[in-house]
Order: structure tokens, then sequence, then C-alpha cells
């Protein structure tokens, strides 16, 4: 037996090497990838003088502790020194053309990019957009190591992909791991709902931004961004902008100095199960709407609030995040099928974008909440009066105030004191009175939709009746 026990135990441990030898043979080698890509990375320097630091801008402690760009405004630097933002970019034309972020360069007097071959050359802000933190430079220079571009669209869940930048100033610094969502929102950045991150477990730092992310083809995918940390460093989340939006931004700025979006003119939630069951859906699923704003695509196009957005431009929408980024690749004027439902039915209405200005295209609002007295919904709610209205900059004669909310219904909703109701169902609120009619006539064992305010975005939030 002990001849056999001693057997059964080599062949384990053989099993085991050869397992393990087999894993490590199908491990991929980037370095040939990255000898060739190298060299069209670059560090970027961008300056600013001690008299446009004065301008404006956050200190660290102002900046989101869960959710930090890389650089940009509340680097600590001397005050006498002027601020340094150091990031990362890469060629995208032999002629001079480098793609970075903008927060890396926003407000520079001054941006030097250091190529692989170690030349410093003086770089031109041919210009920059914001909302997808997308910068193009120029250098004077000819005949420079260019990076292809891939298809960030074909990018699935699972894929290696590797980035290349200069973390804390270690230029041409490598890492690697794979893709671990597409078409990710960031709520901590809303004035990016247009750009549909890639989020990885890539590791990047401060200085990895503006620097690309690589398939294994060597192809850019997406330029690295942004961390999600409550460090201020790595914890494993990374997000890259796509390479298909960053291009189109590149196009635009080439052709026009500005980049346009299209608009619907709508705010819009996402859609869970009680919701779900509220408005007679077999899934949740679609963008719901709160606000249709008055003399937009929106509104004109006939689409209205509690309407469920499915679909829009041929594209399906089963999330609310899935509809900026598909409103804003869309060029304004152009003519697009919305699908919605209403009241359990499905239409297709036809919409003509509006551009975008200083807003968003479609933006998520944050949880809200209301209801009144001893009902079934745990809610209490008092009138306004004119002058709460006017110091709420509540307009006409609609809502009522929220005064208190039951301990069983705060746990499960985020329905807070001050929140302002304007509708239960589709019935509009204007007093107490209308509320607790409204509340009244629900049906009480089915959920109840509330339409509220809170600092000036709106939200539906919906409540189950006690008891259920």
């Amino acid at each position: 037996m002990t001849a056999i026990r001693r057997f059964s135990f080599a062949c384990v441990l053989f099993l085991f090497a050869a397992a393990a030898s087999a894993a490590t043979v199908n491990l991929p080698d980037f370095s040939p990838l990255v000898r060739d890509a190298a060299p069209a990375v670059v560090n970027i320097e961008a300056t600013q003088n001690p008299s446009a630091m004065s301008r404006g801008g956050y200190d660290d402690e102002e900046m989101p502790e869960f959710f930090r760009r890389f650089f940009g405004p509340g680097m600590p630097t001397p005050p006498s020194r002027g601020g340094t933002s150091l990031g990362s970019g890469f060629i995208i034309s032999a002629d001079g053309y480098v793609l970075t972020n903008h927060h890396v360069v926003d407000g520079a007097d001054d941006i030097t990019v250091r190529l692989n071959d170690r030349r410093e050359l003086s770089a031109e802000l041919i210009g920059s957009d914001p909302q997808s933190d997308i910068a193009l430079l120029k250098v004077k220079a000819s005949g420079l190591p260019v990076l292809k571009t891939g298809r960030s669209q074909a990018l699935q869940p699972g894929q290696w992909v590797i980035a290349i930048g200069s973390p804390f100033g270690f230029d041409h610094s490598v890492t690697a791991g794979i893709v671990s969502a597409t078409g990710r929102s960031n709520p901590y950045a809303p004035d990016q709902q247009y750009v549909p991150f890639i989020q990885s477990d890539v590791a990047i730092n401060r200085g990895n931004s503006g620097g690309p992310l690589l398939n294994t083809s060597g192809e850019v995918v997406g330029i690295n961004s942004q961390i999600f940390s409550n460090s201020g460093g790595w914890m494993g989340v990374s997000f890259a902008i796509p390479i298909d939006v960053a291009m189109n931004a590149v196009q635009q700025i080439k052709d026009t100095g500005t980049v346009s979006r299209g608009q619907l003119g709508v705010q819009v939630q996402d859609i869970d199960q009680a919701t779900a069951s509220a408005l007679d859906l077999e899934l949740p699923r679609g963008a719901l709407v709160v606000q249709v704003e008055p003399g937009s695509a929106a509104d004109k196009a006939g689409i209205e609030v509690q309407d469920v957005i499915v679909g829009f431009d041929g594209q399906e929408v089963v999330r609310w995040s899935e509809l900026p980024p598909l409103v804003g690749a869309v060029a304004p004027g152009s003519r697009v099928e919305v699908e919605v439902i209403r009241a359990g039915r499905e239409r297709t209405l036809t919409a003509v974008l509006d551009a975008v200005g200083g807003d968003a295209v479609a933006s998520a609002s944050r949880r809200a909440g209301g209801a009144s007295q001893s009902n079934p919904l745990g809610v209490v709610v008092q009138d306004l009066s004119a002058q709460e209205r006017a110091q709420l900059g509540i307009e006409g004669d609609e809502g009522v105030v929220v005064v208190r909310v039951e301990p069983r219904v705060a746990q499960r909703t985020d329905i807070r004191r001050g929140d302002i109701v304007t509708r239960v169902g589709r019935e509009t609120i204007r007093s107490k009175a209308d509320f607790e009619a409204a509340v009244g006539d629900a049906d009480g064992d089915e959920p109840v939709m509330l339409l509220l305010q809170r600092g000036g975005r709106s939200q539906f939030v919906t409540v189950t009746p006690a008891g259920h």
C-alpha cells in the first residue's frame, strides 16, 4: 500500500507540474509588441506660471476622495515654481500630431513633449474637448513613429490589454491586464456622460493619464484617463476613453476647431425591478424619462415624462447609461428614430437632434424621494408657500415638500426631507391634498412612482406601500 501511495503522490506532482508548465507556456509575451509600440509613446510636461495658477481649480482636499484624475488642477507644487503636470501621450501621425488627455494640459502656458529618443519638443495645443477629455497637440517634426488605431467597439471583457506611460515620471513603464467591462458609465464625472468608458484592471497611476491602452495586436483601443480609488492610487479599477470616441473628437477638432454632439433634451434614470413592475414592464430595461426640456428635440418629437426609451437610432437601450453616448455620437440636425414604451405600448417617434451647448445630452438624476401624512407610502408632505417656492427656485405652482420619511421607506429608497414631489404616477401634484388623493387612489398592492426634485434635478422613485 505504501508503494501505491507513493506512486499516486508522484503522479499528482507530475500532473500539477505539467499543468503549471502548460499555463506558463500559454501566457502571452508582450515584449515584441512593446518594442514596436514604445517609440510612439511620449511623456508630456505641461507648465503653468504662478499667475495662471490663481485662475482657479481644486486643492487636493476638494477633489473627490474616491475618484481622482491623475493630473490636472490640484497637483501640489511650490507656488514660486508655478505648476507642472506630468502625463503621457502618443503620436498619431508622422508629421507630429500627438493625442493626450484634456486634463493633462488644461490651463497650461507651456507644453513639452519628450520623445522616446530623448528629444524634447515644444508642443502647440491644436484643440481640446473637456467632455471627452481629449486634447490634440502638434510638434514640429516629421518622420515620427506612429501607433496604429484599432476598434474599441470590438473589445470584449476578458481580452488582454497593455498600457504604456509614465507613472510618477517613470517613462515607458508597461503594465498589462484584461478588459473588465465596456460601455461603463462614470457617475462621478457627469460632464463625461458621452464617454462609454473601457474598464480594465491594468495598473495605471499618476502620469499614465493620456497614454495608450493597446490590444494584443499593438493597436490603440483606448486612452488611459481615470482610476476609481479611495486612496488616490490604483486599486484594480482603471478607465480608458474608447479610441473610436477620441478619434471622432480629433477629426472634428482638425476640421472645425470644435467638437459638436447631438442633444435630445431629456433627463433619464435607470429602471430597477420595482419601477419595472410599476411601469408594467416584463424586465427592467431602458431609460426612464424624468424630464423633457421645453422646445427640445425630445419635446418636438412628442417624448413625454415617464416614457421608457428602449431604442435610439437603431440601437437597443438596455440601461440609461447607454443613451447619452448614442445621442452624443450623432451629429446635430440628424433625424433619428426613438423607440419608447408608454403605458405598456411600444411606439416609434422621430426626433431631429439639437446641438449640445454647455450642458449634457441626457443626464442621470441622483436618487430622490417624497409623500404625505400617515399614508401607505410612509412619507409625509406639506404645502409650499410662494416665498418657499422662490427660495427653492421652483417655477409655477407644482410640488409639495417632504417633511418626514418613515424608517422602513428610508431604508428602501433614497427619499429625503426637503425633496419636492411633483407627480404621483401620472397625476400632477400642486398641494398636499392632491398628494393624498393620488396616493389614496393608488392600488394598495402595486408600487407607486413619485417624480421628485432635489437640487434642481428630477427623478422618479418607486415606493412600495406598507406591508408589501
